[in-house]
């Protein structure tokens, strides 16, 4: 076997992530892009703010513009500046040393990962998750186990607790929620920490809470509650990606909560991980993010698409839970095979993700961060989908 026996089946499984995007490659040159409703992917669709342009352009012609390697946890100035954005939303004390910055949300939940996660231990995130997540506890030899979530794909502290073990390192969750839209309330939280609290002391080690929040500006009138106010062994993971539409950029960064058991030593290995695989975050973004931080993209757009497609599902019949934040819509699929659903999607020239990718079958995963056009051109496919769904018999 020419490469390691470990990632013969994430190759395998990563085939059919690629696959699909060249499945809508394919249509597109067959049918026309605009003939051709790719609601597959969650890559921002709109123009970074202004501010950073300009902070970009002010930059270029900056004598202070520096293209040489930047501290290994980040630029000075920016680290301060999340310090104080992060002790606002949490309602704690953020400190400018317990941040670390990262090439975007994925390269700081492996630096975390590396920090925390001893191979053969469990990770532990409710579902339905973000798809990444199997991938990134591969990485460190964990086991990703999942807790369900109940009805509306909201928290359930309790289903936590029950999946909770004494190999249970780390619990994952991501808020505003990908693939659902879902925002876990103050209330659920909080119960969480306590779930947390009682079971590290049960099992005699501390089991750690990191919060995956890249959506955390993207919600339709839901509040975010402060994670780090509670549970202080909480390390918060974020990026600029669907903030500032800088996803192709690749700048993120993890804080750790400056009460949290061990927290210089977690920053310390965060850190060094970090460095062993990417040296530094980019360090242009880094400059310039500083510059326009709490500067973002216009979210009223998000909302309006978000309001069409659901006026859409419904006219169709789809079931679905309106999302409160970030750009997805997590429907119900009319039939129990939600992959052959996408596939009488697809026949449509519809492009969308089976539920079972992100941990929960029988669903699938709508992205509208695309355009408008897009969306009102997709309805009449979307009605003749579910016609044709429940007119094969296989109607739940």
């Amino acid at each position: 076997m020419p490469i390691a026996d470990r990632m013969v089946r994430r190759v395998a499984e990563f085939a059919v992530v690629k696959d699909m995007f060249e499945e809508g490659r394919r249509l597109k040159e067959r049918h026309g892009a605009d003939n051709v409703y790719d609601f597959s992917l969650g890559n921002p669709d709109l123009p970074p703010p202004a501010e950073l342009r300009a902070a970009l352009r002010e930059l270029a012609q900056s004598e202070t513009l520096s293209f040489g390697y930047a501290p290994v946890a980040g630029h000075p100035p920016l680290r301060e500046a999340l310090a104080r954005r992060l002790s606002a939303e949490h309602s704690v004390p953020a400190r400018p040393e317990m941040i670390v910055m990262t090439v975007g949300a994925a390269g700081a939940l492996n630096a975390v990962f590396r920090a925390l996660v001893n191979p053969g231990e469990e990770i532990l995130t409710p579902a339905p998750y973000f798809l990444g997540y199997g991938s990134y506890a591969f990485l460190v030899d964990a086991t990703l186990k999942t807790a369900p979530t109940d009805r509306r794909f909201h928290l359930d502290p309790d289903a936590v607790n029950r999946a909770l073990t004494r190999q249970t390192r780390v619990v994952l969750i991501n808020s505003p929620n990908n693939p659902t839209g879902a925002i876990y309330s103050a209330a659920e939280i909080d119960a969480l920490g306590r779930v947390l609290e009682k079971a590290s002391a049960r099992f005699g080690r501390r089991i750690y809470l990191v919060c995956d929040e890249p959506y955390r500006t993207i919600t339709f009138g839901t509040l975010v509650p402060p994670v780090m106010k509670a549970y202080p062994h909480t390390i918060v993971v974020n990026s600029f990606s669907k903030e500032l539409s800088l996803a192709g950029e690749r700048i993120g960064y993890f804080a750790v909560h400056p009460e949290a058991e061990d927290a210089g030593a977690i920053v310390a290995a965060g850190s060094t991980a970090n460095s062993m695989h990417v040296v530094n975050a980019p360090g242009l973004l880094q400059q310039a993010v500083a510059r326009v931080l709490g500067a973002a993209v216009d979210v009223s757009v998000y909302r309006r698409r978000r309001d069409m497609l659901c006026e859409i599902l419904a006219a169709a019949g789809y079931e679905f839970n309106r999302p409160e934040g970030a750009f997805y819509l997590f429907p119900q699929s009319p039939i129990p095979d939600d992959v052959r659903f996408t596939e009488i999607l697809k026949a449509e020239r519809i492009l969308v993700s089976p539920g079972r990718a992100f941990g929960t079958p029988g669903y699938f995963r709508i992205s509208f961060a695309v355009p408008d056009q897009t969306i009102r051109d997709s309805r009449s496919g979307f009605l003749r989908a579910a016609e044709q769904a429940r007119r094969g018999g296989d109607a739940r």
